[in-house]
């Protein structure tokens, strides 16, 4: 989905001229944001999302991302990069992911046994474990996605 339609969609339900007005633009300022703008004859202006993307390729510092993610309760996993596998790293890469989730295991286990409870830095250990195995796993089905497990 391009960025323009992902707007598109987002206004949607207030509508272009509500969430112009909480915003303190324009209407047309917010419609052209829902329109296509990166052909010479696209009548469409650069909008947030474009912007964001484009402060990322120049920075390369996911912390606006990781940010914006907070502020939608989530979290920002990246990807690992993804190369061209074989059935026997296929295999090391589903056993990575167990172990990373095993790992997740023993960190819950460890902080409940401790003292029955959950603390704050036990709560970090936690995330950490955690985006390690959703990174691990989402690299994995990404991977699967593109076809990069070579056959045999």
């Amino acid at each position: 989905m391009n960025s323009h339609e992902v707007i598109k969609k987002s206004v949607g339900d207030l509508g272009v001229k509500s969430v112009a007005a909480d915003l303190g633009l324009s209407t047309s300022l917010v419609y052209k944001w829902c329109q296509p703008s990166n052909t010479p004859e696209a009548s469409g202006a650069d909008n947030p999302l474009d912007r964001l993307a484009r402060l990322y390729t120049l920075t390369q510092d996911a912390g606006p991302i990781a940010w914006l993610c907070q502020k939608a309760d989530g979290y920002f996993v990246p990807n690992s990069p993804l190369q061209k596998i074989d059935a026997i790293p296929l295999l090391h890469m589903t056993r990575r992911i167990v172990r990373e989730f095993s790992d997740l295991l023993d960190v819950l286990t460890e902080s409940i046994e401790n003292d029955g409870v959950i603390d704050l830095i036990e709560a970090d250990n936690i995330r950490i474990e955690w985006e390690q195995m959703k990174s691990s796993a989402e690299s994995f089905v990404a991977a699967c996605e593109k076809g990069l497990y070579a056959e045999s």
